[in-house]
């Protein structure tokens, strides 16, 4: 039980295919406690069905570029619990047609939107957290190979993601003498909703289970294992840092 005891919120749940969701099975079956954020009452409807099979879950709505909303959210938090162990920061989105064409044509709009909930989120999450974590904690965000490298159709998201994991170490190094850690988990390509939005996705799923040195894909419940370690008192030694759950794909030169 490497969560008993634990409180954390899961920000970015979507559907049971999310990684977001994945993660928050594994802390719960470790013993967590755990809150759920969902931007809109649409998306909400999904995460109160899922969440119905975690008794006592806490569910509150709170759009990550509205600051009032996350403002709301932590202040529920610290009245309904008083603290918080640790958090998922699992949000990301660009708008379709920024992952369509070149990256060179990126509208000055889109690029905005892009880095403002893809990236400037997680450190007005982290800020908004920090004070519920007195005794410390660790934060946990989504990134993706696309950070480092031009993945086809990746286009401002890859942009956002390198400023999603520059921006873990930026944290990592404020938040590090409060004991609160801040590390990133770089996922392979998973079938999930955010993906689909992504042209050509089944040819990048084709390429990494043929150039992996795994030669498989890698599954939800491996992830979901990744951030369990880095949320856990398993990985109390680490923070700052990008751990790659990605059956070794950002090794290779293909």
């Amino acid at each position: 039980m490497l969560m008993q005891g634990k409180r954390g919120l899961i920000v970015g749940v979507a559907n049971k295919r999310s990684i977001a969701w994945a993660i928050a099975q594994a802390c719960h079956e470790q013993g967590a406690e755990l809150a759920f954020s969902y931007q809109n009452e649409r998306l909400g409807e999904n995460v109160k069905d899922l969440t119905a099979e975690i008794p006592g879950s806490v569910l509150f709505q709170m759009d990550v570029s509205n600051d009032a909303e996350v403002k709301a959210g932590f202040e529920l938090l610290q009245a309904k619990w008083g603290k918080l162990d640790f958090l998922v920061h699992a949000v990301a989105y660009a708008p379709r047609q920024a992952l369509e064409g070149d990256f060179v044509s990126t509208s000055r709009e889109d690029f905005r939107v892009a880095l403002d909930v893809s990236a400037y989120s997680l450190p007005v999450l982290a800020h908004a957290a920090a004070p519920l974590m007195p005794e410390g904690g660790s934060i946990v965000t989504l990134s993706y190979l696309g950070a480092e490298r031009v993945m086809p159709n990746y286009n401002v998201m890859g942009v956002a993601k390198a400023a999603l994991e520059s921006s873990v170490r930026y944290l990592a190094s404020d938040l590090g003498p409060k004991g609160v850690r801040v590390n990133a988990l770089s996922a392979g390509p998973i079938k999930t909703l955010a993906s689909s939005g992504i042209g050509g996705f089944s040819s990048i799923l084709e390429h990494h289970r043929n150039h992996s040195p795994l030669r498989k894909l890698v599954e939800l419940e491996e992830v979901a294992d990744g951030a369990l370690f880095l949320l856990s008192g398993m990985g109390r030694g680490v923070t700052g840092q990008t751990l790659y759950v990605d059956g070794g794909y950002n090794i290779m030169a293909i």
